[in-house]
This record gives C-alpha cells, sequence and structure tokens, in this order.
C-alpha cells in the first residue's frame, strides 16, 4: 500500500507541473504581449512608436525643444513615458504616456486625438481627456512650462 501512496502522490506532482507548464505556454506568449521594452524614441503627429507598451508610472519630467511638438498635434517622448501636445499655437499641454486601461503606452497623435496601440483607448489632445475606448479615466495631467523655445514637463 506504501508504494501505491507514493505514486499517487508523484503523480499528482506530475499532473501538476504539467499543468503549470500548459498554463504558462498559454499565459507567457499572452502576457508578453502586453509588455516590452522602452526605448527614447519619440512619436511626432502622424507618426507611430515601435514599442507601444510599457509598465505604469515614469519619470519625473523632460525637457525637449517646442519646434518637437506640431501645432494640433504632439509628441510622445516614450524614455519619460509623457506625451506633449499643442492643442493650438503656443498652448502646450502634457499627461502621462501610460493608458488608463491597462498601462501601454500611447503611440500616436493623430487628428486631434492620442491614440493607444492595445486595445484602442484614444484621448483628447486638449485635455486628456477620454473620447473613445475602454479607457475608465483621462490621462494625467502634467505640469508644463515654457521658456523661450524650450519646454519642460515635471
Amino acid at each position: 500500500m506504501a508504494s501505491e501512496s507514493q505514486e499517487s502522490t508523484a503523480e499528482v506532482s506530475r499532473r501538476a507541473v504539467l499543468r503549470g507548464a500548459a498554463v504558462s505556454g498559454v499565459a507567457l506568449p499572452l502576457l508578453a504581449a502586453c509588455g516590452g521594452s522602452s526605448d527614447s524614441s519619440s512619436s511626432a503627429s502622424g507618426g507611430s512608436a515601435d514599442d507601444p507598451s510599457a509598465g505604469s508610472g515614469g519619470s519625473t519630467g523632460a525637457t525637449l525643444p517646442a519646434g518637437d511638438v506640431p501645432v494640433g498635434g504632439g509628441t510622445v517622448v516614450k524614455a519619460d513615458k509623457i506625451v506633449v501636445t499643442q492643442p493650438t499655437k503656443g498652448d502646450f499641454k502634457a499627461f502621462t504616456a501610460v493608458c488608463t486601461h491597462q498601462g501601454c503606452l500611447v503611440n500616436e497623435i493623430k487628428d486631434g486625438q492620442i491614440h493607444c496601440p492595445c486595445h484602442g483607448s484614444v484621448y483628447s489632445i486638449k485635455d486628456g481627456s477620454v473620447l473613445g475606448g475602454p479607457a475608465p479615466s483621462p490621462l494625467a495631467e502634467k505640469k508644463v512650462s515654457v521658456s523661450g523655445n524650450k519646454i519642460s514637463v515635471t
């Protein structure tokens, strides 16, 4: 009977291991689709970033030339996880670039809208409010200051 008990325990352990491997085989590719590496490239109006995803959070701020932010559009600064927009000439806004739905980075500013590639959330370049998609809340606004031709975001 003792060998039957040991065999039964070994079988359960083997099953648990195989089940875990099967679940990992399905879950890991799905998680990888929502994750990715970040780099320091940025995306201007009409462009798109190579890496649309990142975790939540971000750095404390960034400085960039005002000329990098087109009127009616914006720029995604991936390294700092911020998006800087210029809805009208001389009116600069900044928001976190981390989508409020599942933490992907927004990657495109087009037609007065900030787009998240992961699940289709869309935000306004004027105030970061949700215009469409599954995002539950607006992009968090950042403080913007302009000095000469430099924009600083904190």
